[in-house]
């Protein structure tokens, strides 16, 4: 039993005793109406009153009584409070009996009974009293449920205080707040006091020990919150949080209900975004949207987004059913909105997009609609050509003739400098908006967006982590030193609407995704996430698969990269591709889609992306915003 030794356990300690020595030399002024009998006299020595503490303390400690300040006592702590005095007056008892004192009849067993049960209730009042006297006079006397240590003070923290106190329901009680802010310390946050700061956390959870740590600072970045679990792993304390703004903003308004348990997410460093609502709300508010791949997860989020700042229609576009079935549910149903529309199509099949268009007159697409796993699509170029590539030239000219207003394709980071059949196909999908932008008689204003990995996204590693840690193991990693960059699905998805505000001629963007994280590095904090670790679950290295680079890049070669507006979103400036040679290519490559010539098209797309054909001298960089 650990047993911190500071000044707070030795007054408890001190104070015990006392109630102790109360308890026992009261019980023998009741018993025997103020004068004790001379053959009991000598059970009121201080020798056999220093051994009857000696005893009981002793229970008291190994019973855990010090484990927690008296002013956070629970229902919990008051059984263990009774079941402490009920073990420690039984062996005080048998100890007189098998060895009473010189010169002193056996101890009656009315003085045991009056003993344990003043003790009880000196040792269970004095802890009440001071729960209500002195900390929590807003709590009440007992402690509801879980005991809860919020990281916090600040709005979100006091909110969820609040609804703590007010809703017994959640069985939580909030028995203090740590907050950055060393100011606070010692104050009290409706009726809840400051413990200490964050550097501090190590001793305020040995000095308090909670059922539970809850991290209420939706801003708050990965650095501070894996600081904050390893602290509480540390202590074997388990810790919950509050999503991140962008999940706060896109969830259920009760607050309460979206406390959940740290994820590998909230712990990788990424800084929030913040989002120019203005700006971007006044291209879409009350406009008609059509968003391609709106089943999928960075076109789903979109869509979440796009509703709430005020679309006046949503067309969602896909091809899989089961998917798209489950926005457009989650939008009328959860979301109440009603004004999703969802349309079963691909965007090759040329007629039913025209008839799309045509029906809906969308004002803006954003076009996710792609194949994007890299291994599958190595083994299926025809297919990854015939989506990626004909696919978004066949949604291009199609906005065009039905003068779309905004064009934005979502894009990816293995665009840039590609090494694999999916990212060849994503960068000749940026030449094609690049090309028909800078057409004369185009109206549609055109921009790519490019970024890297998306945590839990549909087949991103995170899921294939979590699911393999939870049968036990093994966690498969590629290769040792492999990195990716990483961004939540709230977080591009926002950065991808914002970038369809700016520009229009064609301009790629590029999301600043921070720091590169090594893989090996995701799956040891996942596994330490799960409460385990690397000898229950362990890694395995698999080797790269075809088409996979170790490191992934941002910008290719001879990309200029420039500022735009918003300090999150990067522009990079490249000659301009030929647009004669690059419509002689995709007619090329839409003969070898024809004849189903897998060679053919991997060679074509390769000679393209390694030998394009550029125009003109290198773009000159404007942070310009139209």
């Amino acid at each position: 039993m650990r047993f911190p030794v500071n000044r707070h356990r030795v007054w408890q300690l001190v104070f015990d005793a006392v109630l102790i020595v109360a308890a026992w030399r009261l019980t023998f002024f009741l018993r025997f109406d103020k004068t004790t009998p001379v053959f009991y006299r000598h059970l009121l020595d201080w020798d056999v009153v220093a051994l009857i503490v000696a005893i009981k303390l002793a229970v008291f400690v190994l019973s855990g009584f010090y484990n927690r300040w008296w002013r956070y006592v629970s229902t919990r702590d008051m059984w263990g409070a009774a079941r402490g005095v009920t073990i420690a007056s039984a062996l005080t008892y048998l100890v007189l009996y098998a060895f009473p004192p010189e010169h002193t009849s056996r101890l009656p067993r009315s003085i045991a009974a009056f003993d344990f049960l003043l003790l009880l209730a000196f040792v269970a009042g004095t802890r009440l009293l001071a729960r209500t006297l002195i900390e929590r006079p807003h709590a009440g006397l007992v402690a509801r449920g879980k005991e809860v240590l919020i990281i916090g003070a600040g709005d979100a923290g006091q909110l969820m205080a609040r609804e703590m106190q007010r809703n017994r329901q959640l069985h939580y009680t909030p028995i203090g707040f740590v907050d950055d802010d060393p100011r606070k310390r010692g104050t009290r946050i409706v009726g809840v006091r400051v413990l200490g700061t964050t550097d501090e956390l190590v001793h305020v959870l040995r000095d308090n020990k909670p059922d539970e740590v809850l991290i209420a600072i939706p801003s708050a970045p990965g650095s501070v919150r894996q600081r904050i679990v390893e602290a509480c792993r540390s202590e074997s304390v388990p810790v919950k949080t509050l999503p991140s703004l962008h999940e706060l903003i896109s969830g259920d308004l009760n607050l309460a209900g979206q406390i959940r348990p740290v994820q590998v997410e909230d712990v990788l460093g990424r800084q929030q975004v913040e989002v120019d609502l203005g700006l971007v709300s006044s291209y879409v508010k009350d406009r008609i949207v059509m968003v391609t791949g709106a089943g999928g997860s960075i076109g789903s989020e979109i869509c979440r987004q796009l509703a709430r700042l005020g679309a006046g229609r949503l067309v969602l576009v896909d091809k899989g059913e089961s998917a798209l079935f489950e926005i457009e549910r989650e939008l009328r149903d959860e979301r109440e909105y009603p004004g999703a529309t969802a349309a079963l199509a691909d965007c090759g099949d040329r007629v039913k997009m025209r008839s799309l268009f045509e029906h809906h007159q969308p004002d803006v697409v954003f076009h996710a609609a792609a194949y994007k796993h890299v291994a599958m699509l190595e083994t299926n170029p025809v297919q990854a050509v015939a989506n990626n590539v004909l696919g978004t030239r066949n949604l291009v000219e199609t906005a065009i003739e039905a003068h779309v207003d905004r064009f934005v394709l979502v894009s990816t980071d293995k665009a840039a400098t590609p090494k694999s059949v999916m990212g060849r196909s994503k960068a000749v999908c940026e030449w094609i908006v690049e090309s028909y932008a800078l057409r004369d008689d185009v109206d549609t204003r055109f921009v790519a967006v490019r970024f890297g990995n998306v945590l839990a996204s549909s087949g991103s590693v995170i899921p294939i982590f979590r699911r393999q840690i939870e049968r036990g193991g093994p966690v498969t990693v590629r290769h040792p030193e492999m990195t990716r960059f990483f961004m939540t699905i709230p977080e591009a998805s926002s950065l991808v609407i914002q970038a369809g505000a700016m520009g229009g001629r064609g301009q790629v963007y590029v999301l600043d995704m921070g720091d590169p994280v090594r893989i090996l590095e995701l799956a040891k904090q996942m596994i330490r996430l799960s409460g385990r670790n690397e000898d229950a679950v362990p890694i395995v290295f698999t080797g790269v698969l075809p088409g996979e680079k170790i490191h992934e890049v941002l910008w290719s070669e001879g990309e200029m990269v420039g500022p735009t507006s918003h300090p999150k979103i990067m522009r990079a400036a490249r000659a301009t591709i030929d647009p004669d040679w690059l419509e002689e290519c995709l007619a090329e490559l839409e003969r070898l889609v024809e004849r189903t010539d897998s060679l053919g098209v991997v060679a074509k797309l390769q000679t393209m992306v390694e030998e394009p054909h550029r125009i003109g001298t290198e773009a000159v960089l404007e942070d310009t915003l139209h």
